[in-house]
């Protein structure tokens, strides 16, 4: 089963209590805590949008207007307990969460480098950290992958959770800006913590390509 292989990776990197119960635990989330996460289950390759097992590997929305990514890695479903650790890490500075967070991708092949969404600047002094950059780093150490910061965000956006799918695409028109990549670095993982309709990850993914991206995926903890 998938948490068993997810069990042996956190066994390499984390020693510590089961995040959840607290429990001894030689590899993060404690062997019951991680089979009952709400594991994502069939979904679109493309969007993550979940599927029925009967369907294809694409959804409808997908077929009809493909992402500017070429695949999103999502393991859970945004659902206790997964949004209430998201939330720890993101807002209450459980820094110690991102690294079984992190544990929990089954990447393929792994990209040239994790590129993570950045924070505005302001936002970034008043929180103190960039939760994506921790998750990066974090698989970063466990796979040997760089991580790679050349996108900033250029101005404040009101937060993306308070916003509908229109309001969500206005609020980021021209709020990041990307360098070029360095030379050889054309596979990237764009990361982040949630994915809800994935308008940032569809605009930065659109800037990473003007900057010769050849292959972009997309890793988010949980899809909504």
């Amino acid at each position: 089963m998938v948490y068993n292989w997810i069990k042996s990776r956190l066994a390499r990197h984390w020693a510590g209590p089961c995040p959840l119960c607290g429990a001894r635990s030689d590899g993060g989330f404690c062997r019951d805590c991680l089979q009952d996460l709400p594991w994502l289950g069939p979904a679109c390759r493309l969007c993550a949008r979940p599927l029925p097992e009967s369907a294809g590997p694409v959804c409808g929305p997908c077929l009809q207007c493909p992402p500017p990514f070429d695949r999103v890695r999502a393991p859970l479903a945004w659902r206790r307990p997964v949004d209430r650790l998201v939330h720890a890490l993101k807002f209450h500075e459980r820094l110690e969460l991102a690294a079984p967070l992190a544990a929990l991708w089954r990447p393929g092949p792994l990209p040239d480098a994790l590129v993570p969404v950045p924070l505005h600047p302001a936002r970034l002094r008043e929180r103190g950290y960039n939760q994506a950059a921790l998750l990066a780093r974090a698989a970063g150490r466990r796979w040997g992958v760089p991580v790679l910061e050349p996108c900033i965000r250029t101005r404040p956006t009101p937060p993306q959770h308070r916003l509908d799918a229109a309001a969500r695409r206005r609020n980021l028109d021209g709020a990041f800006a990307c360098a070029p990549l360095p030379a050889g670095c054309r596979r990237l993982a764009l990361v982040d913590d949630v994915m809800t309709t994935g308008t940032t990850l569809r605009v930065l993914a659109r800037a990473l390509r003007a900057q010769g991206a050849a292959y972009i995926e997309a890793w988010v903890v949980a899809r909504v």
